[in-house]
C-alpha cells in the first residue's frame, strides 16, 4: 500500500519544529477533498482520539507508519494532542517509535514541546529517545558560550530568506536569519566548519554571528538579518551601476574578503556572488553565506561541483580540480565588479556549465559599457583579478588601494565638472546684467 500521499495535514497541533507551526486551522483544504486516502483518514482517527476508528482501519491493513507530504505520521498527531491510549494502540501495531518529520522532530520531542507527559512516559518506556544534535555535551559546562536556546527562537510568519537555506525568525526582540542542519554526515561536518569559522569573525564588511543551536535538533546556525536583500535582487531591479557606486560597492567586498584573506590562517570563501553579499541599512555591503567556506590550511577531500556553489562565478583552477588559494575569490571578484557596471551576470545568455569551459578556454566576459565606464584603471584591475594565472592576480590588500585611487579620481573629476558648471553659470549671468545679488547667490 502506497505509504506516502501528497495531502498535508493540518488539523489540531503542529509539528514542534514546523516553522509555521502557529498557523490558524486551515481544515477547508481538506474538507474540498472529494475522496481522502485511508492513510490520512488514520492521522484524522488520531487527531480526534478515535481509538475505534484507529482500530478498524488497522484491521483493514491500512499502513500504521503512513506519512503526509510533511513526513508527518498518526504517531507524530497523537504524540502532539497528547492521547497516550492512541499512542499506544499505535505502538502495539507497530509504528515507528523515533521517526522524523520533514522538520526533524520525532513524537518525543512533539510531546515534549506540549508538555504531555503521560504520552512522554510511554514513549520513553517504548524505547524513545530524546532529538540529540550530533554536538552534544555530556557536561553543562562544555555548552558552548554561543549556544541559543531554541525556544528563543521565534518563527511564526516567518519567511525563506534563501532557498532551502536560511528563514527569518525573531529572536530576543530583534529579526534574524536561521540556518537549519540537514540529517546527513556531509551537512554535520559541513556545519561544524562553518560555524568554526564564523566564530572567528568580527568585521563590518562581514555578516555578524549571533549564536548557534547545538545541543538539540535540529541545529541551527543564527546570524544578522539584511532585511533589503542581497546584490543580486539589488542588481536586478537597478541594472547597471555608476561607476562611483560600484566602486564603492567594490570596496565594502574587497575590505570584507581581505579581511577574510588576512586571517590566520586564512579563510576561502569559495562561493562568492551577488546572492551571497548583502546590503545593511546603510547602504554598504557585507559578504555572507560560509557554508563551503573553509581555512587554507585544510585539505578539501572532494572538489567543489555545481551543486555547491555558482559555476557562473568559479575560477577556472576550481573547475578543473587543481591546488588553489584564495586568489579564488579575486577571481570571482572580478566577474561580480563587472557585472556591476555592465548590469548583467558574466555570459548570462549561456549556462552555467558552458560558463566554467569558457574560463578554462581563457574567453572572459566582454566590455559592453561605454569606455568612460571603465575609465581611471578599472578595466585594467578587473583583467589583472581574472587573470589566467592565480599568482598574477592582485591580493585584496592591493585591490583596495586600488580602488580607492580610482575612487578619488572620479570623485576629483566630478568636483571638476560641478565648478566648472557653477563658473559657466556665473557668466551666464553677467553676460545678461544679472545683479551682484544674483552672482553671489549663484
Amino acid at each position: 500500500m502506497e505509504r506516502k500521499s501528497s495531502v498535508r495535514f493540518i488539523l489540531g497541533k503542529q509539528s514542534s519544529l514546523a516553522p509555521d507551526r502557529h498557523r490558524e486551522d486551515a481544515s477547508e483544504e481538506q474538507e474540498e477533498e472529494v475522496e481522502i486516502h485511508p492513510g490520512v483518514r488514520l492521522m484524522y482517527s488520531a487527531n480526534e482520539g478515535n481509538l475505534d476508528g484507529i482500530r478498524e482501519l488497522l484491521d483493514l491493513n491500512v499502513d500504521v507508519n503512513f506519512r503526509d507530504i510533511d513526513n508527518r505520521t498518526a504517531l507524530h498527531i497523537a504524540a502532539c494532542q497528547g492521547y497516550a491510549d492512541v499512542v499506544g494502540v499505535l505502538l502495539d501495531n507497530g509504528a515507528e517509535i523515533d521517526t522524523q518529520d520533514r522538520w526533524g522532530s520525532t513524537p518525543l520531542a512533539d510531546a515534549m514541546h506540549y508538555k504531555n507527559h503521560d504520552v512522554i512516559k510511554l514513549l520513553e518506556k517504548h524505547g524513545a529517545k530524546p532529538l540529540m544534535a550530533p554536538m552534544h555535551v555530556n557536561h553543562a559546562r562544555e555548552v558552548p558560550e554561543y549556544e541559543i536556546c531554541p525556544d528563543e527562537l521565534d518563527f511564526t510568519n516567518s519567511v525563506e530568506i534563501t532557498k532551502g537555506t536560511f528563514r527569518m525568525a525573531s529572536w530576543r526582540g530583534i529579526q534574524v536569519a536561521v540556518k537549519r542542519l540537514g540529517s546527513d554526515e556531509d551537512k554535520v561536518r559541513a556545519f561544524r566548519d562553518e560555524l568554526a569559522l564564523l566564530q572567528k569573525i568580527r568585521h563590518p564588511n562581514v555578516v555578524q554571528f549571533l549564536g548557534a543551536v547545538t545541543q538539540s535538533s535540529p541545529m541551527m546556525i543564527v546570524t544578522e538579518y539584511l532585511p533589503k536583500g542581497d546584490l543580486c535582487a539589488y542588481l536586478k531591479v537597478k541594472g547597471a551601476l555608476r561607476p562611483g557606486k560600484a566602486v564603492r560597492f567594490a570596496l565594502d567586498i574587497a575590505r570584507g574578503l581581505n579581511y577574510l584573506h588576512e586571517n590566520k590562517p586564512p579563510i576561502i570563501h569559495r562561493d562568492l556572488e551577488p546572492s551571497n553579499i548583502l546590503r545593511d541599512d546603510s547602504g554598504h555591503l557585507k559578504v555572507a553565506d560560509f557554508g563551503v567556506s573553509r581555512l587554507l590550511t585544510v585539505k578539501e577531500d572532494k572538489p567543489l561541483t555545481c551543486q555547491d556553489t555558482s559555476c557562473r562565478y568559479m575560477a577556472p583552477e576550481v573547475f578543473k580540480n587543481e591546488e588553489y588559494d584564495t586568489k579564488v575569490d579575486v577571481f570571482s571578484f572580478a566577474l561580480i565588479l563587472q557585472e556591476m557596471i555592465e548590469g548583467c551576470p558574466p555570459f548570462s545568455v549561456k549556462q552555467e556549465l558552458e560558463v566554467t569551459k569558457l574560463y578554462a578556454e581563457k574567453e572572459r566576459p566582454p566590455f559592453k559599457a561605454p569606455a568612460k565606464h571603465y575609465g581611471h584603471g578599472l578595466k585594467e584591475l578587473i583583467q589583472e583579478c581574472w587573470h589566467e594565472n592565480p599568482a598574477k592576480r592582485p591580493t585584496f590588500r592591493q585591490i583596495i588601494r586600488r580602488l580607492d585611487a580610482i575612487l578619488n579620481s572620479i570623485g576629483h573629476k566630478s568636483r571638476w565638472k560641478v565648478r566648472r558648471l557653477k563658473c559657466f553659470q556665473v557668466v551666464n549671468l553677467s553676460s545678461r546684467g544679472g545683479s551682484s545679488r544674483s552672482d553671489s547667490n549663484v
